[in-house]
C-alpha cells in the first residue's frame, strides 16, 4: 500500500441488507450511523461478498441499538453527539478479527458497545477502552457544557448494557497516564481508534504511543481530523500508508502495513 489519501466512496447493497442497515439506524436514533461498505472494504482488504455478508448481521443489532436508544432517552439526551460510523466499527472488527482492540475515548459507549459485539460473535478479542469523563453540572445538559459530558449518577460507558460488559477492559482517567501503561501490558494492537481529545498534539501523542504495537494488517482510525491538523496524515506517511476518508465524513482510517515505512 502506497502513502496517500483516498476518499471512500460506498457502493450499493442488495435490498435485504440495505432493509437491515436502515432498520438498525433507526433503532439507533442516528440518521447518519449508516455504514459505508468501500470504506469497511478498503480498511479490511475484505472483498465486496465478505463487507456485504458482515453488513447483512445489523439486524441481529437492532435490540442493542434500541437499548443504546432508550438508554439515551432516559438521560434526557433527545441529541447524543457520539461517532458516526458505530456499524462500520462493528463490521471492521468483524472482518479482521483483532485480539486488542484500543480505543481513546468513550462517553456513553456507542463505539463501545459495537466492539463489544462484534468481538463477542467473533468469540475472540478484547476491547481495552481509556476515558477521561467530564460531568454537566446539573440535572439538565446546560448551554456550553459539552454534549458528551456524563449525566448526573452515570459513568463512562453508561449507554452499554450489562451482558456486553464481561471481560470489557474500561480504564478511567487520563489518556497521557493510562495509554502508556495499556500499551506496555499489551503484545500487539490490532485495532486502535482515537476519539477522545481532539487536538494535533494529542492525537500524536496517541499513535506515537500505540504504534510500536501496532501490528501488520491491522487498523488504526481516528475521527474529527478536521481539528487535529496533519497528525494522522503525518504518521500514515511514516508508516507508508494510505489514509482514506469516510466519505465526506471527518473520520479517517489506514490499514496498518506489514512493516514500518523505512526512514
Amino acid at each position: 500500500m502506497t502513502a496517500g489519501r483516498l476518499t471512500a466512496r460506498s457502493f450499493p447493497l442488495p435490498e435485504p441488507v440495505r432493509e437491515a442497515c436502515l432498520r438498525v439506524r433507526r433503532a439507533l436514533g442516528d440518521r447518519g450511523a449508516g455504514p459505508n461498505p468501500a470504506w469497511i472494504a478498503a480498511l479490511t482488504g475484505a472483498r465486496r461478498r465478505e463487507v456485504v455478508d458482515v453488513l447483512a448481521e445489523l439486524s441481529d443489532l437492532v435490540p442493542l441499538a434500541e437499548q443504546i436508544r432508550h438508554r439515551h432517552l432516559a438521560a434526557g439526551r433527545t441529541f447524543y453527539a457520539q461517532i458516526g460510523a458505530p456499524f462500520d466499527l462493528y463490521a471492521i472488527v468483524r472482518l479482521t478479527r483483532p485480539r486488542h482492540v484500543v480505543e481513546a475515548g468513550v462517553s456513553s459507549g456507542v463505539s463501545s458497545a459495537h466492539f463489544l459485539a462484534a468481538l463477542r460473535r467473533n468469540r475472540r478479542g478484547t476491547l481495552h477502552s481509556i476515558d477521561l469523563p467530564t460531568r454537566q453540572h446539573g440535572p439538565v445538559l446546560r448551554r456550553g457544557e459539552s454534549v458528551v459530558s456524563l449525566p448526573p449518577h452515570l459513568a463512562t460507558g453508561w449507554a452499554v448494557p450489562e451482558p456486553l460488559r464481561a471481560g470489557w477492559d474500561l480504564r478511567a482517567g487520563p489518556a497521557q497516564r493510562l495509554l502508556p501503561q495499556l500499551v506496555d501490558e499489551l503484545d500487539s494492537v490490532d485495532l486502535f481508534l482515537h476519539d477522545d481529545l481532539h487536538t494535533p498534539r494529542h492525537l500524536a501523542f496517541e499513535l506515537a504511543t500505540v504504534g510500536p504495537k501496532l501490528t501488520g494488517g491491522g487498523v488504526a482510525l481516528a475521527d474529527n481530523v478536521n481539528w487535529t491538523g496533519r497528525s494522522f496524515f503525518r504518521y500514515a506517511a511514516h508508516r507508508g500508508a494510505r489514509v482514506v476518508r469516510r466519505g465526506r465524513t471527518n473520520l479517517v482510517g489506514f490499514a496498518v502495513p506489514a512493516a514500518p515505512a523505512a526512514l
